[in-house]
């Protein structure tokens, strides 16, 4: 399977989420944009602009890709959709536009389509968001104020660049590990996620003995090499992606 391509760096990270997401099923599907093209009502060129963050998926074209690839929820796939496409309303300060052309089929299978969409992920949505919030906080770091063991709360990071190494805090708050970028339990970093999330991910590798390279928020290949030992140390799944069971033993 061919290597992806990076992610613009201007590619909002909610945006970001749902593509690395649909990056996943598409290569554990094992098929290649002109396959997935024949089996869809979309182009190959056009699955290749959505895939690499050109442009912005169409909910259809999510719901497509599941049904053809199979193996996962429909529904948290269509939350990620819904929370990166109020990212991209929010970015172009226009109304939603239509996601598909006049007259374009629906697409068979299973998938809830004739249910209002609103029914389908109103409660999820909400949640999702609050993961997502918290994820892209600048990101507060707790260290021992004194040695009487008493906490106190300091304010770290502030906009992230890209490629500028930053320093881990190395802190506790209501029993978890933080190194202050991030508060996230839930985001999903994956080869070419960025952001304070994965300078957190790092710093707390690192923290628990395993090298992950610079703690620079870009998500390479030895940040998941990293990840993977990690995983292989504490019994998780061995895919070098930090989800919610990593994120979980990160924290303690």
């Amino acid at each position: 399977m061919a290597r992806w391509k990076e992610l613009p760096d201007t590619l909002d990270q909610r945006e970001r989420q749902l593509v690395v997401q649909l990056r996943r099923l598409k290569d554990r599907s094992g098929l290649t944009l002109a396959a997935l093209a024949a089996k869809t009502t979309y182009s190959s060129s056009s699955w290749e602009r959505w895939l690499n963050g050109k442009k912005p998926v169409p909910r259809g074209a999510v719901e497509e890709l599941v049904r053809v690839c199979g193996g996962t929820d429909p529904t948290r796939l269509l939350v990620l959709h819904e929370v990166a496409d109020g990212a991209t309303r929010e970015a172009a300060g226009a109304p939603k536009e239509p996601e598909e052309p006049p007259g374009m089929p629906e697409p068979p299978g299973p998938l809830p389509a004739h249910r209002p969409r609103h029914r389908l992920v109103v409660g999820a949505v909400a949640a999702l968001l609050v993961a997502f919030a918290a994820g892209l906080l600048t990101g507060l770091s707790w260290h021992r104020g004194d040695d009487s063991g008493r906490e106190r709360t300091v304010l770290t990071g502030g906009d992230y660049r890209r490629g500028q190494t930053y320093e881990c805090h190395d802190g506790r708050k209501d029993g978890g590990l933080y190194a202050g970028y991030s508060l996230s339990n839930e985001v999903l970093l994956d080869l070419n996620s960025t952001g304070w999330d994965v300078v957190e991910a790092q710093c707390l590798l690192r923290r628990h003995g395993f090298e992950p390279g610079s703690t620079d928020g870009l998500y390479g290949e030895r940040t998941k090499d990293a990840a993977r030992a990690f995983q292989r140390a504490r019994g998780l799944a061995l895919d070098g992606i930090v989800g919610p069971d990593t994120w979980r033993e990160l924290r303690k």
